[in-house]
C-alpha cells in the first residue's frame, strides 16, 4: 500500500492522504490568511472522508471541477455538515481566492455522494472500507482501509475516555430521568470510541499528544459553577463556541444544570441538522431536552444587546472570537466586570480569543477592547489526550504507527518508539509504501 500526504502530516488542518493513487482520505483546508489547501493536484477514483470539520471537508467541492466525479463517501451527518460548512464559505468568501470552489461545484457534491452507516462496509476505488464510531462529533468515523494486501486504520479525529475505557465499551447507560444529575463520564454529545479493528497499518491523530484533559466532569462542574454564580450577580455569561459539537455539548450541559441559555450562530442550523440523526447521538431525548432548553436568537443586532442586558448565558460562534455573533455580544458585555466570556476550549495563536486570555484586550470587529469582564477558559475538548492516544495504541502494539495531525508528530512517534511500537512522522509530499 502506498501513502501520500497532501497535508495535515505535521499541523493541524487541511488533512488530505492518497491512498495508492486513487482512494483520497479527507480533503480539509487550514484556517490561516491566507487559507490553506492540500498540495498539489489531484483527481482520485474515490473520496472517503472521516468527518465534517472544516480541517478535513473545507476543499471537498474543488474535487468537483471540470469533468472530474469521483463518489464521495461518508455518514449521513457528514455529508449534510459538508455541505452546510460549504455554503457557509460560499457565503463568507465566494468569489475570492479564500474559497477554492464555486457554487455550482458545491452542488455536484450531492449528485456524487454515497452514505454509509457505522460498520457498513462499500467499496471504494478497488479497496474495502468499514466506518467505525471514532467519538469525535456526531458522525465521525475510523475508516478502516484493506486493498488486499495491507489494511490500514486511519483514526481521523477520536475522542476516547481513557480512565474508563474498558466500562466505556459496556454502554454506559445514562440517566434519562434526572435532569440535575452529576455529569456523565466523556462527552455527552456522542459516546467515546470503543473499537479497535484489526489492522497492519493505523495513521493516528496526535493534536493532545502533550496534554492530559481534565475529567469532564470536573470541567462540567466548575464551568457550571462560574456560570450560576455570575447569573446570581445578575451578570451575562458569553460562551464562544464552535456551531459543530461545541454548541451542542455545551447546551447538554446547560439542560443537564437546568441553566437556562440563549444560542447564536450557525450552531443553531447545526443542531436542527444534528437532531435529524439521532442513531448518530449519545442521547437523542437529552438532546431534544437541551433544544427545549435554549432559546434560539432569531434577530439582528437590536435583539443581540437587548439579550447582552440580561442575567443569562449566550453560546454563540466563532470560537476564537474570529467573527459571527460573537462580535455584536462582547463590545456590550465587556465593560462590566460582573461578566463573564468562558472559553470552551483552545484558542489558536494570533486569533482575538488568544489575545484576550494573554492580554485582557483584542481586536473585535475592527475595534480594540479593553475587556473588564472575567475571561476564563474550560477544556471542553472532543479529541484524545494523551492518555486517550495511549490507550487507543495499547491495541497497536504489533501494527506500524504513522503520526499525523499534530504540531508535534515527530515528537510523539519518537516517544512512541521508545515505548517499543514501530512509528513514524510521515512529511507532506513523499510516496510512502506500507
Amino acid at each position: 500500500m502506498n501513502l501520500q500526504f497532501l497535508g495535515g502530516a505535521g499541523e493541524v488542518g487541511r488533512s488530505a492522504i492518497l491512498v495508492n493513487d486513487a482512494l483520497l482520505l479527507d480533503f480539509g483546508s487550514k484556517t490561516d490568511d491566507p487559507p490553506q489547501y492540500p498540495v498539489g493536484q489531484c483527481s482520485p477514483d474515490a473520496v472517503v472522508v472521516s468527518h465534517g470539520h472544516l480541517d478535513h471537508v473545507g476543499a471537498i467541492p474543488s474535487l468537483l471541477s471540470g469533468d472530474d466525479r469521483p463518489p464521495i463517501h461518508w455518514t449521513p451527518p457528514t455529508y449534510e455538515l459538508a455541505m452546510t460548512l460549504a455554503r457557509d464559505t460560499l457565503k463568507l468568501h465566494g468569489g475570492t481566492l479564500q474559497c477554492p470552489f464555486t457554487e455550482e461545484e458545491r452542488r455536484r457534491v450531492s449528485e456524487v455522494s454515497e452514505t454509509h452507516g457505522y460498520r457498513e462496509s462499500f467499496r471504494a476505488a478497488g479497496h474495502d472500507v468499514t466506518f467505525y464510531n471514532a467519538g469525535h462529533i456526531p458522525g465521525s468515523a475510523h475508516v478502516l482501509v484493506d486493498d488486499g494486501e495491507t489494511t490500514l486504520l486511519y483514526t481521523g479525529d477520536f475522542y476516547v475516555d481513557a480512565d474508563h475505557d474498558a466500562e466505556a465499551a459496556t454502554d454506559i447507560e445514562i440517566d434519562r430521568t434526572d435532569r440535575n444529575a452529576e455529569p456523565i463520564r466523556g462527552q455527552r454529545l456522542v459516546s467515546s470510541t470503543t473499537v479497535r479493528p484489526d489492522a497492519d497499518v493505523v495513521l493516528t491523530e496526535s493534536t493532545y499528544s502533550d496534554v492530559e484533559h481534565k475529567p469532564r466532569a470536573a470541567v462540567e462542574s466548575r464551568f457550571v459553577e462560574s456560570v450560576r454564580t455570575t447569573l446570581w450577580e445578575g451578570g451575562t455569561v458569553v460562551v464562544p463556541a464552535f456551531a459543530i459539537g461545541r454548541t451542542q455539548e455545551l447546551m447538554l450541559v446547560c439542560a443537564a444544570a437546568d441553566i437556562d441559555c440563549y444560542v447564536d450562530g450557525m450552531g443553531k442550523e447545526v443542531t436542527r441538522l444534528l437532531r435529524r440523526y439521532p442513531a448518530f447521538l449519545r442521547d437523542a431525548e437529552a438532546m431534544a431536552r437541551a433544544k427545549s432548553n435554549a432559546r434560539f436568537v432569531t434577530g439582528r443586532d437590536g435583539q443581540r444587546r437587548r439579550i447582552a442586558e440580561e442575567p443569562t448565558v449566550i453560546i454563540t460562534t466563532a470560537g476564537m472570537l474570529s467573527g459571527g455573533p460573537a462580535m455584536t455580544y462582547l463590545p456590550e458585555i465587556n465593560a462590566n466586570p460582573v461578566n463573564k466570556i468562558c472559553f470552551s476550549g483552545y484558542q489558536v495563536e494570533g486569533t482575538p480569543g488568544r489575545d484576550l486570555l494573554e492580554t485582557g484586550s483584542a481586536e473585535i470587529d475592527g475595534r480594540h477592547l479593553q475587556v473588564s469582564a472575567q475571561v476564563e477558559q474550560y477544556d471542553f475538548s472532543a479529541h484524545a489526550d494523551r492518555d486517550g492516544l495511549l490507550s487507543f495504541l495499547a491495541a497497536y502494539e504489533d501494527a506500524s504507527l504513522l503520526v499525523n495531525h499534530g504540531d508535534r508528530c515527530g515528537a510523539f512517534a519518537e516517544e512512541l518508539r521508545a515505548a517499543g511500537f514501530e512509528a513514524s512522522a510521515p512529511e507532506i509530499g513523499p510516496v510512502y509504501e506500507v
